[in-house]
Parts: structure tokens; C-alpha cells; sequence
């Protein structure tokens, strides 16, 4: 069985490790395919950057366009206001949708490796069942090495994986703005 990577915590950089990680796999010729649950938006970096990168780089994303969040409310984030929405029941399909994708394409391809984005924080939000995501490590081939990232992760997938990091933010500026090709 590969080996399992979480990347977990309060910090910013967790899927930029995991980029990190698909980066040097396509600079060795390997196949990577990145599974972003929650994301949809086509301008940021890891997406834009796909056919530069193909034939070994894949990247599906399975978020419906809204900023998600446990409640209703508005938020600000580096500079930017946005409305975020509560969980609905078609997030819940997306969320399991891509992770019968994530199963099936890892399966099929076997990809060097299998990165699934806010994996952790969809379960925390009740979006995936643990036993779900768990179940699908029990089947990663020899061949493929499987990064999970969220900023929240339940105590099994800590269990589970073979390497866990954890990203914690110890200073942020108050007003700073999102810098293309930095967060995004």
C-alpha cells in the first residue's frame, strides 16, 4: 500500500504543500491527480496551470460556486467580503460524488499520486462519512502515494496516515490582500 500524507491545521499552505508534492512528481514524469472538494473557482493557479502540465497532471474540482461554511453569514478574507453559505444536500452529493471519482480514477489509472483536497473538512461538516474515506485508503495501489489536506480532520484519518503535519498559523497580518499565484 502507498504511503498516506494529512496535511491538517488553522495555517494557510496545506494544498500548497500538496501542489509542492504534485510538482515534483511531474518533474519526475509521474501522473498526479489532484481532487479538489469545495473548489470551483477556474481562475487559481493549480487549475489554470493543468494543460501546461498534461499529460501528467489531472485536476477535477467538486464544489458548487458559493464560499461554504458551517452557518449562513458574511466574511472577509484578505481584503475581500463574500456571503458563505450553510451545507446543502447537493454539497453532499458533490462531496461523495468526487470521492467515487477519487476511488474510481485511482483505481484505474494508479496514479505516483492522489491528492485529495479538503477531504478533512468535509467530513468535519458532515459532507463525507470517515468510513468512507477510510475505506477508499484501504484500497490505494503499491504505486500510489495519497495526500489528504483540510483544515479540520477527524482523529481516524490522524490514525491512518503514515506522515501527518500540521500547518498552524502563528501571525497574519490584519489587512493584507490575496496575491495572485500566492493564495490563489
Amino acid at each position: 500500500m502507498g504511503y498516506v500524507y494529512l496535511y491538517v491545521g488553522s495555517g494557510g499552505g496545506k494544498t500548497a504543500n500538496a501542489l509542492g508534492l504534485a510538482l515534483r512528481s511531474v518533474g519526475h514524469n509521474k501522473r498526479v491527480v489532484i481532487i479538489q472538494f469545495f473548489k470551483w473557482k477556474k481562475d487559481i493557479g493549480e487549475y489554470l496551470v493543468r494543460d501546461k502540465l498534461a499529460p501528467y497532471y489531472e485536476i477535477y474540482q467538486f464544489g458548487r460556486e458559493a464560499w461554504l461554511g458551517e452557518k449562513d453569514q458574511t466574511a472577509e478574507f484578505g481584503g475581500e467580503k463574500f456571503n458563505v453559505e450553510s451545507v446543502k444536500a447537493y454539497d453532499k452529493r458533490l462531496a461523495k460524488e468526487a470521492l467515487d471519482f477519487a476511488e474510481k480514477i485511482m483505481l484505474e489509472k494508479k496514479p505516483h499520486l492522489l491528492i485529495l483536497d479538503e477531504v478533512g473538512l468535509a467530513t468535519q461538516w458532515k459532507m463525507l462519512e470517515v468510513k468512507d474515506v477510510l475505506k477508499l485508503l484501504e484500497n490505494v495501489p503499491d504505486e500510489t502515494t495519497v495526500v489528504m489536506t483540510g483544515r479540520l480532520a477527524p482523529k481516524e484519518f490522524v490514525e491512518r496516515a503514515d506522515f501527518v503535519n500540521e500547518v498552524r498559523q502563528v501571525k497574519m497580518p490584519k489587512d493584507f490582500m490575496l496575491t495572485e499565484g500566492i493564495q490563489y
